[in-house]
């Protein structure tokens, strides 16, 4: 059986908001270990079929570099920048992982969206998560494993911009209504070469709920 290795996190940062206005984000450094982080790197890169990530710009169909895999409870599909997703299951690791940032975020989730980033050539747009499928008053939790990264957030009316470092083995929850009123983005640098994995942890609406 496999052992929680999560560390108690740290209240003061979890209970600190970084937002100044329209919705709420906590940071918790630190919440996984550098030994856990990369052996999850490695047993998440063997366990799940790993997608080139798709998106319909300006109605064509173009492929990223990034590599995305969507796991989730059956039916939990998932449509994001115009393509459709059909969860795989959940292997046990990922399950260990939902459960312990269930319990940090006080929230349930039954799907989770992956992000392999190669190295800092690899990144993320401008964007918000508020695609139709998903619950607008549940958080999405985010664990960081690998490289660094900066992320940034950016108000929707006013332009104003916060932005951290995402380290490895970290956890980033933000609560609603932050997709109202903030987009995000993982943002490109040429100093980092090695691999990050980003695991977001979110609730799917379901039609029989």
């Amino acid at each position: 059986m496999m052992q929680s290795q999560l560390f108690e996190p740290n209240l003061s940062a979890s209970t600190q908001n970084l937002l100044p206005k329209d919705g709420c984000a906590h940071y918790l450094p630190e919440i996984y270990s550098e030994s856990r982080s990369a052996q999850l790197i490695s047993q998440l890169q063997t366990s799940l079929h790993w997608e080139s990530d798709q998106l319909i710009m300006f109605g064509k169909l173009v492929t990223m570099r990034r590599k995305v895999a969507w796991v989730g409870d059956p039916s939990c599909s998932y449509t994001y920048s115009g393509v459709k997703k059909s969860p795989q299951a959940w292997t046990p690791e990922l399950l260990l992982i939902k459960s312990q940032l269930e319990e940090i975020s006080k929230s349930k989730f039954n799907s989770c969206l992956l992000n392999l980033y190669h190295d800092g050539n690899d990144g993320m747009g401008w964007h918000s998560d508020d695609e139709i499928e998903l619950d607008p008053n549940a958080p999405i939790a985010s664990l960081s494993l690998g490289a660094p990264r900066k992320f940034a957030l950016r108000h929707k009316k006013d332009k104003e911009t916060v932005s951290l470092f995402l380290e490895n083995g970290s956890v980033f929850i933000m609560y609603a209504p932050t997709q109202e009123y903030w987009q995000h983005a993982l943002l490109k640098t040429k100093t980092v070469s090695e691999v990050r994995i980003n695991l977001t942890f979110r609730k799917i609406n379901l039609r029989d709920e």
